[in-house]
Protein backbone atom coordinates (compact mmCIF):
# COMPACT_ATOMS: atom_id res chain seq x y z
CA UNK A 1 0.00 0.00 0.00
CA UNK A 2 1.45 3.36 -1.06
CA UNK A 3 0.47 6.80 0.16
CA UNK A 4 -1.27 7.69 -3.12
CA UNK A 5 -3.80 4.91 -2.57
CA UNK A 6 -5.14 6.67 0.51
CA UNK A 7 -5.92 9.75 -1.64
CA UNK A 8 -7.81 7.72 -4.24
CA UNK A 9 -11.62 7.95 -3.81
CA UNK A 10 -11.97 4.57 -5.48
CA UNK A 11 -9.94 2.98 -2.68
CA UNK A 12 -12.26 4.32 0.01
CA UNK A 13 -15.28 3.39 -2.10
CA UNK A 14 -14.05 -0.19 -2.21
CA UNK A 15 -13.49 -0.13 1.56
CA UNK A 16 -17.07 1.10 2.09
CA UNK A 17 -18.56 -1.58 -0.18
CA UNK A 18 -16.52 -4.27 1.51
CA UNK A 19 -17.64 -2.99 4.90
CA UNK A 20 -21.32 -3.03 3.97
CA UNK A 21 -20.93 -6.60 2.76
CA UNK A 22 -19.26 -7.53 6.06
CA UNK A 23 -22.09 -6.04 8.10
CA UNK A 24 -24.59 -8.36 6.41
CA UNK A 25 -22.79 -11.38 7.88
CA UNK A 26 -23.64 -12.79 11.34
CA UNK A 27 -19.94 -13.30 11.99
CA UNK A 28 -19.46 -9.50 11.80
CA UNK A 29 -21.80 -8.90 14.74
CA UNK A 30 -20.30 -11.75 16.72
CA UNK A 31 -16.88 -10.14 16.27
CA UNK A 32 -18.32 -6.73 17.24
CA UNK A 33 -19.56 -8.26 20.47
CA UNK A 34 -16.12 -9.72 21.13
CA UNK A 35 -14.40 -6.36 20.60
CA UNK A 36 -16.88 -4.52 22.83
CA UNK A 37 -16.45 -7.09 25.59
CA UNK A 38 -12.65 -7.10 25.31
CA UNK A 39 -12.56 -3.29 25.34
CA UNK A 40 -14.78 -3.16 28.43
CA UNK A 41 -12.51 -5.62 30.24
CA UNK A 42 -9.37 -3.75 29.20
CA UNK A 43 -10.76 -0.26 29.80
CA UNK A 44 -11.30 -0.45 33.54
CA UNK A 45 -8.07 1.45 34.10
CA UNK A 46 -9.12 4.00 31.44
CA UNK A 47 -12.37 4.62 33.32
CA UNK A 48 -10.36 5.18 36.51
CA UNK A 49 -8.09 7.72 34.79
CA UNK A 50 -11.03 9.52 33.16
CA UNK A 51 -12.92 9.70 36.46
CA UNK A 52 -9.91 10.93 38.45
CA UNK A 53 -8.85 13.47 35.82
CA UNK A 54 -12.38 14.91 35.56
CA UNK A 55 -13.37 14.89 39.22
CA UNK A 56 -11.97 18.40 39.84
CA UNK A 57 -13.73 19.94 36.83
CA UNK A 58 -16.80 22.16 37.31
CA UNK A 59 -20.02 20.09 37.22
CA UNK A 60 -21.01 21.48 33.80
CA UNK A 61 -17.72 20.33 32.27
CA UNK A 62 -17.53 16.89 33.84
CA UNK A 63 -19.76 15.37 31.17
CA UNK A 64 -17.67 16.76 28.32
CA UNK A 65 -14.49 15.73 30.07
CA UNK A 66 -15.76 12.15 30.23
CA UNK A 67 -17.01 12.20 26.62
CA UNK A 68 -13.79 13.67 25.23
CA UNK A 69 -11.64 11.46 27.45
CA UNK A 70 -13.44 8.29 26.36
CA UNK A 71 -13.35 9.42 22.73
CA UNK A 72 -9.62 10.04 22.90
CA UNK A 73 -9.08 6.68 24.60
CA UNK A 74 -10.95 4.81 21.86
CA UNK A 75 -9.37 6.83 19.03
CA UNK A 76 -5.90 6.08 20.38
CA UNK A 77 -6.83 2.43 20.78
CA UNK A 78 -7.78 2.33 17.07
CA UNK A 79 -4.62 4.20 16.05
CA UNK A 80 -2.42 1.84 18.03
CA UNK A 81 -4.09 -1.24 16.64
CA UNK A 82 -3.95 -0.11 13.03
CA UNK A 83 -0.57 1.63 12.90
CA UNK A 84 1.53 1.70 16.06
CA UNK A 85 1.28 -1.82 17.47
CA UNK A 86 4.72 -2.59 16.06
CA UNK A 87 6.24 0.08 18.31
CA UNK A 88 5.72 -2.19 21.30
CA UNK A 89 8.94 -3.97 20.31
CA UNK A 90 11.01 -0.77 20.45
CA UNK A 91 13.34 -0.57 23.47
CA UNK A 92 12.84 2.23 26.00
CA UNK A 93 9.38 3.20 24.66
CA UNK A 94 7.64 1.70 27.69
CA UNK A 95 10.18 3.29 30.01
CA UNK A 96 9.36 6.75 28.67
CA UNK A 97 5.66 6.00 28.81
CA UNK A 98 5.92 4.56 32.31
CA UNK A 99 7.61 7.70 33.61
CA UNK A 100 4.88 9.83 32.03
CA UNK A 101 2.23 7.64 33.66
CA UNK A 102 4.00 7.96 37.04
CA UNK A 103 3.84 11.76 36.75
CA UNK A 104 0.13 11.60 35.87
CA UNK A 105 -0.62 9.28 38.80
CA UNK A 106 1.07 11.68 41.22
CA UNK A 107 -0.58 14.72 39.63
CA UNK A 108 -4.03 13.21 40.10
CA UNK A 109 -3.52 13.40 43.87
CA UNK A 110 -2.84 17.15 43.76
CA UNK A 111 -5.93 19.39 44.14
CA UNK A 112 -6.71 21.71 41.25
CA UNK A 113 -7.75 25.32 41.67
CA UNK A 114 -10.46 26.54 39.31
CA UNK A 115 -11.54 30.18 39.02
CA UNK A 116 -13.51 31.52 36.06
CA UNK A 117 -14.53 30.21 32.66
CA UNK A 118 -11.11 30.49 30.99
CA UNK A 119 -9.31 28.50 33.69
CA UNK A 120 -12.12 25.94 33.84
CA UNK A 121 -11.80 25.41 30.09
CA UNK A 122 -8.05 25.05 30.48
CA UNK A 123 -8.62 22.40 33.15
CA UNK A 124 -10.95 20.53 30.79
CA UNK A 125 -8.32 20.20 28.08
CA UNK A 126 -5.65 19.47 30.67
CA UNK A 127 -7.78 16.55 31.90
CA UNK A 128 -8.25 15.30 28.33
CA UNK A 129 -4.49 15.49 27.72
CA UNK A 130 -3.82 13.50 30.88
CA UNK A 131 -6.29 10.83 29.76
CA UNK A 132 -4.64 10.72 26.33
CA UNK A 133 -1.11 10.25 27.67
CA UNK A 134 -2.22 7.62 30.19
CA UNK A 135 -4.13 5.71 27.52
CA UNK A 136 -1.10 5.73 25.21
CA UNK A 137 0.90 3.95 27.90
CA UNK A 138 -1.81 1.56 29.08
CA UNK A 139 -2.98 0.59 25.59
CA UNK A 140 0.35 -0.78 24.37
CA UNK A 141 -0.46 -4.33 25.40
CA UNK A 142 -4.25 -4.18 25.03
CA UNK A 143 -4.19 -3.66 21.27
CA UNK A 144 -3.07 -7.25 20.64
CA UNK A 145 -6.33 -8.76 21.89
CA UNK A 146 -8.45 -6.17 20.09
CA UNK A 147 -6.60 -6.61 16.79
CA UNK A 148 -6.99 -10.38 17.05
CA UNK A 149 -10.75 -10.05 17.58
CA UNK A 150 -11.03 -7.69 14.58
CA UNK A 151 -9.32 -10.23 12.33
CA UNK A 152 -7.73 -7.52 10.19
CA UNK A 153 -11.02 -5.71 9.43
CA UNK A 154 -10.64 -1.94 9.86
CA UNK A 155 -14.39 -1.37 9.76
CA UNK A 156 -14.95 -4.01 12.41
CA UNK A 157 -12.27 -2.50 14.59
CA UNK A 158 -13.60 1.08 14.34
CA UNK A 159 -17.25 0.07 14.75
CA UNK A 160 -16.65 -2.19 17.72
CA UNK A 161 -14.53 0.33 19.59
CA UNK A 162 -16.85 3.25 18.78
CA UNK A 163 -19.80 1.37 20.27
CA UNK A 164 -17.72 0.92 23.43
CA UNK A 165 -17.52 4.69 24.06
CA UNK A 166 -20.85 5.00 25.95
CA UNK A 167 -19.89 2.03 28.10
CA UNK A 168 -16.55 3.60 29.04
CA UNK A 169 -18.32 6.89 29.84
CA UNK A 170 -20.84 5.05 32.02
CA UNK A 171 -17.98 3.32 33.86
CA UNK A 172 -16.18 6.63 34.36
CA UNK A 173 -19.38 8.29 35.64
CA UNK A 174 -19.93 5.48 38.12
CA UNK A 175 -16.34 5.66 39.37
CA UNK A 176 -16.52 9.46 39.61
CA UNK A 177 -19.62 9.17 41.79
CA UNK A 178 -17.76 6.77 44.06
CA UNK A 179 -14.76 9.13 44.20
CA UNK A 180 -17.03 11.98 45.29
CA UNK A 181 -18.62 9.84 47.97
CA UNK A 182 -15.48 8.01 49.12
CA UNK A 183 -12.41 10.28 48.58
CA UNK A 184 -10.09 7.53 49.85
CA UNK A 185 -10.69 5.79 46.50
CA UNK A 186 -8.73 8.60 44.83
CA UNK A 187 -5.63 7.27 46.57
CA UNK A 188 -6.52 3.73 45.57
CA UNK A 189 -6.85 4.83 41.93
CA UNK A 190 -3.48 6.58 42.03
CA UNK A 191 -1.91 3.46 43.53
CA UNK A 192 -3.44 1.42 40.69
CA UNK A 193 -1.77 3.68 38.14
CA UNK A 194 1.49 3.36 40.05
CA UNK A 195 1.13 -0.43 39.91
CA UNK A 196 0.63 -0.25 36.13
CA UNK A 197 3.70 2.01 35.90
CA UNK A 198 5.86 -0.64 37.54
CA UNK A 199 4.52 -3.33 35.20
CA UNK A 200 5.16 -1.14 32.15
CA UNK A 201 8.75 -0.40 33.19
CA UNK A 202 9.55 -4.04 33.97
CA UNK A 203 8.22 -5.31 30.64
CA UNK A 204 10.07 -2.87 28.39
CA UNK A 205 11.98 -4.77 25.66
CA UNK A 206 15.20 -3.27 26.96
CA UNK A 207 14.55 -4.47 30.52
CA UNK A 208 12.64 -7.76 30.33
CA UNK A 209 15.38 -9.80 28.54
CA UNK A 210 17.89 -8.70 31.18
CA UNK A 211 15.57 -9.76 33.99
CA UNK A 212 14.83 -13.12 32.36
CA UNK A 213 18.53 -13.76 31.73
CA UNK A 214 19.38 -13.07 35.36
CA UNK A 215 16.35 -14.48 37.20
CA UNK A 216 14.62 -16.71 34.66
CA UNK A 217 11.02 -16.22 33.41
CA UNK A 218 9.44 -16.90 36.80
CA UNK A 219 11.94 -14.71 38.63
CA UNK A 220 11.40 -11.92 36.09
CA UNK A 221 7.68 -12.10 36.80
CA UNK A 222 8.36 -11.78 40.53
CA UNK A 223 10.55 -8.74 39.86
CA UNK A 224 7.72 -7.27 37.78
CA UNK A 225 5.32 -7.68 40.70
CA UNK A 226 7.86 -6.16 43.07
CA UNK A 227 8.35 -3.14 40.80
CA UNK A 228 4.58 -2.74 40.48
CA UNK A 229 4.21 -2.72 44.27
CA UNK A 230 7.15 -0.34 44.65
CA UNK A 231 5.73 2.21 42.22
CA UNK A 232 2.27 1.93 43.77
CA UNK A 233 3.85 3.02 47.06
CA UNK A 234 6.02 5.67 45.37
CA UNK A 235 2.98 7.28 43.77
CA UNK A 236 1.30 7.58 47.15
CA UNK A 237 4.45 9.01 48.77
CA UNK A 238 5.40 11.46 46.00
CA UNK A 239 1.80 12.44 45.27
CA UNK A 240 1.07 12.88 48.98
CA UNK A 241 4.10 15.13 49.50
CA UNK A 242 3.22 17.12 46.38
CA UNK A 243 -0.37 17.47 47.61
CA UNK A 244 0.74 18.60 51.07
CA UNK A 245 3.16 21.14 49.58
CA UNK A 246 0.46 22.68 47.39
CA UNK A 247 -2.04 22.80 50.25
CA UNK A 248 0.55 24.51 52.44
CA UNK A 249 1.23 27.15 49.76
CA UNK A 250 -2.50 27.69 49.26
CA UNK A 251 -3.00 28.16 53.01
CA UNK A 252 -0.07 30.61 53.25
CA UNK A 253 -1.17 32.73 50.27
CA UNK A 254 -4.13 34.49 51.98
CA UNK A 255 -1.96 35.24 55.05
CA UNK A 256 0.79 36.78 52.92
CA UNK A 257 -1.78 38.81 50.96
CA UNK A 258 -3.37 40.08 54.18
CA UNK A 259 0.01 41.13 55.63
CA UNK A 260 0.84 43.16 52.52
Amino acid sequence: MIAADYLNPAYWGAILQSGLAEMALPSFWVAVGKIIWINILLSGDNAVVIAMACRSLPPKQRFWGMVLGAGVAVALRILFTVIIASLMTMPYLKIAGGLALFYIACKLLVPEDSHGEMEAADHLWRAVRMVAVADVVMSLDNVIAIAAAAGGSLLLLVFGLAVSVPLIIAGAALIMGLLDRFPILIWAGAALLGWITGEVLATDPAVLPLLEARFGPEGAHQVELAMAALFAVLVLVVGGLWRRSKQARAAAAPVAKHET
